[in-house]
């Protein structure tokens, strides 16, 4: 599919004022993405959880002015608090997006948007808000034209919301989201992730994510920094053709149920990312040394119980510790008396897989 499939025609209604509201979950990714082209296109495809807890939940509401502004018009509310900090992130997205909605201008929105997940807990916002915000505005344009499909809806708001952060094309859907061209997985493209189109064992259908949050404060290196770092990367081919290899490996697995090469890629994939922040130039490391002791106690619980606990990581200090449904008995009790205590405060969210954002 080309962009220009996202390039509206003339739209059908006219809308004077309303609102919407949506709540969109964050994702964790299995196969990282680290490395992105212009557009927000990224450098190697990637696979995600759709994540059920920690979400953000954006109301939109919108009134038409008597004339078009030259500038973008609206207001932001986090937490129920005005945040203007926030508006030139918000006002670069509008940008980005304008001539696929090009009514913007022709509104005057408000937006108002609270997280599940406290602000400052060091789990990354950008996906779950960006996506609710993307929705929320296609909604709109649905008004506009009530003829939009639920596909052309799907795919145009993680095209969308992948203008505003790259991961946030992955929150659209779930449970299994892949997004990025790869030739082993059919539909799959740069402009908007896919649910995966492949057999999924039943035991990765009800997976646990419990979030050990290590550091709560912000990243030392933005994520749009450490990507671009990757532009001159000494190992970058080498891993974006990594990550190809490794996507294709995962498609047997999720169809086995093999957990042990679930882990093995899985683990691999969270260090590789680590390791292109520590071999890029300049250098930068934003693991701790907590989280290296959960990895260490992670692997050791592991070889003495036998269990298939394993953990990823994000760009950031924080574990995920992922294991299946069937082994929450003896999973979650070794968490609360073993890892919990090097989290900032013993702070940890309990997650598990969820099915995408829904509109309320």
């Amino acid at each position: 599919m080309k962009i220009a499939a996202f390039l509206p025609k003339a739209y059908t209604k006219n809308v004077v004022s309303g609102n919407v509201t949506w709540k969109s979950p964050s994702n964790i990714a299995l196969i990282k993405y680290w490395g992105k082209k212009e557009d927000q296109i990224p450098q190697n495809p990637s696979i995600s959880f759709t994540l059920d807890a920690c979400a953000t939940t954006t109301k939109l509401s919108y009134k038409k002015q008597e004339t078009t502004n030259t500038d973008f018009s609206f207001d932001l509310f986090f937490e129920g608090k005005q945040k203007d900090d926030f508006k030139p992130k918000i006002n670069t997205f509008l940008q980005r997006i304008e001539q696929y909605l090009p009514f913007l201008k022709d509104y005057h929105f408000t937006i108002e948007t609270s997280n599940s997940f406290p602000h400052s807990s060091g789990i990354a916002s950008s996906a779950s808000g960006m996506s609710a915000l993307a929705l929320c505005l296609l909604s709109l344009e649905k008004e506009l034209n009530p003829a939009m499909t639920d596909e052309h809806f799907n795919q145009k708001a993680s095209f969308l919301a992948r203008l505003g952060s790259g991961s946030a094309s992955r929150s659209i859907e779930g449970d299994l989201i892949v997004w990025g061209t790869h030739e082993d997985t059919v539909g799959s493209s740069d402009l908007f992730a896919i649910k995966y189109p492949y057999k999924v064992h039943e035991v990765f259908k009800n997976y646990h994510d419990t979030i050990l949050l290590v550091d709560k404060g912000e990243k030392q290196v933005s994520s749009s920094v450490g990507h671009n770092l990757m532009h001159n990367h000494p190992f970058a081919a080498e891993r974006f053709a990594q990550a190809h290899e490794n996507l294709t490996k995962m498609q047997s697995v999720l169809a086995d149920g093999d957990l042990k090469e679930f882990i093995a890629i899985v683990e691999s994939e969270a260090l590789t990312l680590h390791a292109m922040m520590m071999t890029s130039m300049p250098y930068f490391i934003l693991m701790k040394p907590n989280t290296l002791e959960i990895i260490n106690r992670i692997w050791k619980f592991r070889e003495t119980s036998g269990s298939n606990v394993c953990f990823t990581l994000d760009a950031g200090a924080n574990v995920h510790v992922l294991y299946p449904e069937n082994e929450k008995d003896i999973v979650y009790p070794f968490i609360q008396n073993e890892l919990i205590k090097f989290c900032q405060n013993e702070h940890h969210i309990c997650d598990r897989i969820g099915f995408g954002a829904k509109k309320s």
